[in-house]
C-alpha cells in the first residue's frame, strides 16, 4: 500500500505561487505550484485568486482541480490537508486567517508573515487558538548550500563578523508604501534578516534557540542612511549594526540604488570564513601558511563543494510532507518568521523617527 497522499489548496496564483516556474534561469521548481507538483506525497485540488486570467493560466496546468475567485468560496466548497497562502503582502492578513479558519493540518505562508508585527500577531494568535501549525517559505532555511553554511559555522572557531548585503534598485524604505509592503527592507530584506539569525542560531550557549520568541538581533544600531534626493523621505541606502550575544559585530546593508540584484552573506571566525549567496559559495579554513614562516593563513577549503541544486522549494515541501508524517519539526516556523519581521519592524520604526 502506498503512503497517503495530502491533499493542497493554493491561495495566489501569481508569481511566487505560479508563474516562476516557468523562468528557464532559476532552479526549478521555483514556485509554491510546481514544487507541489513534482512532489509525489501531494495533491493539488483547489487553486484561487482574485484575478480570473491569472487563475486561468493555472488551470491549465492543474486540470483536475476546482478554481475560485475568493477564499470563502473557496472554503465553503473543499477541505484540505495543506493551505499554500502566495498572495502580495498586503493580502496576507486576510487570506491566512481564512486559511487558518479553515483548521487544515498545516498552513504554508510565503514570506514575510505579515506587512507589521500588529497583523502578525494576530495571525500568530488565530494560528494557536486554533491549533495550526503555520511553515513560513523563508527558503534558503531549506537550501543546501546554506544548510552547508549552518554546518561550517562549527569548523570556523567563534564568530567574530558578519556581513550580509543586498542590493537591488527597489526603495529600502518609502513610509508611502507601508500599506502594500513594496519596498525592498521588507520584501527581499527579510530573506537578509533571516538568513542570518538561522546561522547564528545556537552558535553558543547564550544564543537564542531556534523558534524561541526573541529575534537573535535586537537593539540595531542605524550606522549610516541615504536618502532619495528628490524624494527626502525615501531611503536608497541603510546600514544597521548589532550586538549579539552570537556575534558582538553584525552589519546589515541595504542598497536600493544598484543597477543589479545581489544577496550575500559573510561569516568570519577566528580560524576560518565563508561568504554564500546569489551565485556565491566560498570557505576558508586556517592552515598552515605558505607565504610566511610561523604563521596560519586561510585557504580555499576544496572539501566543500558547490551543490548542484539547491533543492530550496523541493525542501520545503517536502519538509512539511515529513512534518505531517510526524517524521520532522518545521524548520521554518510561525515564530522564526516573527522574529524576523520584528527585526525589520524595529529598523523601519527608527527609520520613521529620523524622518
Amino acid at each position: 500500500m502506498g503512503k497517503k497522499k495530502y491533499t493542497v489548496a493554493v491561495i495566489g496564483t501569481g508569481r511566487i505561487g505560479f508563474s516562476l516556474g516557468f523562468d528557464k534561469k532559476r532552479e526549478q521548481p521555483a514556485s509554491h505550484t510546481m514544487a507541489l507538483k513534482a512532489n509525489r506525497r501531494v495533491k493539488i485540488i483547489a487553486g484561487c485568486d482574485s484575478s480570473s486570467a491569472r487563475l486561468k493560466e493555472w488551470g491549465k496546468y492543474n486540470k483536475k482541480a476546482a478554481l475560485f475567485s475568493d477564499c470563502a468560496h473557496l472554503f465553503a466548497a473543499t477541505k484540505s490537508d495543506i493551505v499554500v497562502v502566495a498572495v502580495n503582502e498586503d493580502s496576507h492578513l486576510s487570506a491566512s486567517l481564512a486559511a487558518i479558519r479553515s483548521k487544515p493540518r498545516l498552513v504554508i505562508l510565503e514570506k514575510p508573515v505579515a506587512l507589521n508585527m500588529e497583523e502578525g500577531r494576530r495571525i500568530q494568535a488565530e494560528a494557536f487558538s486554533l491549533d495550526v501549525p503555520v511553515l513560513v517559505n523563508h527558503e534558503r532555511r531549506f537550501s543546501v548550500d546554506y544548510k552547508i553554511a549552518k554546518k561550517y559555522m562549527s569548523r570556523i572557531g567563534a564568530v567574530q563578523t558578519v556581513n550580509a548585503r543586498l542590493d537591488s534598485g527597489l526603495c529600502v524604505y518609502n513610509p508611502e508604501k507601508e500599506e502594500n509592503g513594496e519596498y525592498s527592507l521588507l520584501h527581499d530584506g527579510t530573506h537578509l534578516v533571516d538568513i542570518v539569525q538561522y546561522l547564528l542560531e545556537g552558535v553558543t550557549a547564550e544564543s537564542v534557540a531556534a523558534g524561541a520568541e526573541n529575534p537573535l538581533l535586537s537593539g540595531g544600531k542605524i550606522t549610516s542612511v541615504f536618502y532619495d534626493e528628490e524624494k527626502p523621505d525615501v531611503v536608497r541606502n541603510l546600514t544597521v549594526h548589532y550586538e549579539s550575544q552570537a556575534c558582538s559585530d553584525v552589519n546589515l546593508f541595504f542598497s536600493g540604488r544598484s543597477r543589479y540584484f545581489g544577496f550575500e552573506v559573510e561569516v568570519i571566525g577566528t580560524e576560518g570564513r565563508f561568504k554564500i549567496g546569489n551565485g556565491i559559495f566560498e570557505f576558508y579554513k586556517r592552515e598552515e601558511s605558505r607565504l610566511y614562516s610561523g604563521f596560519y593563513s586561510l585557504s580555499p577549503d576544496k572539501k566543500v563543494r558547490r551543490p548542484k541544486k539547491t533543492l530550496y522549494f523541493s525542501n520545503m515541501v517536502k519538509n512539511a510532507v515529513a512534518f505531517l508524517d510526524g517524521k520532522e519539526e518545521l524548520r521554518s516556523t510561525l515564530q522564526t518568521g516573527l522574529n524576523t519581521l520584528q527585526v525589520l519592524e524595529d529598523i523601519r520604526n527608527k527609520l520613521k523617527s529620523e524622518l
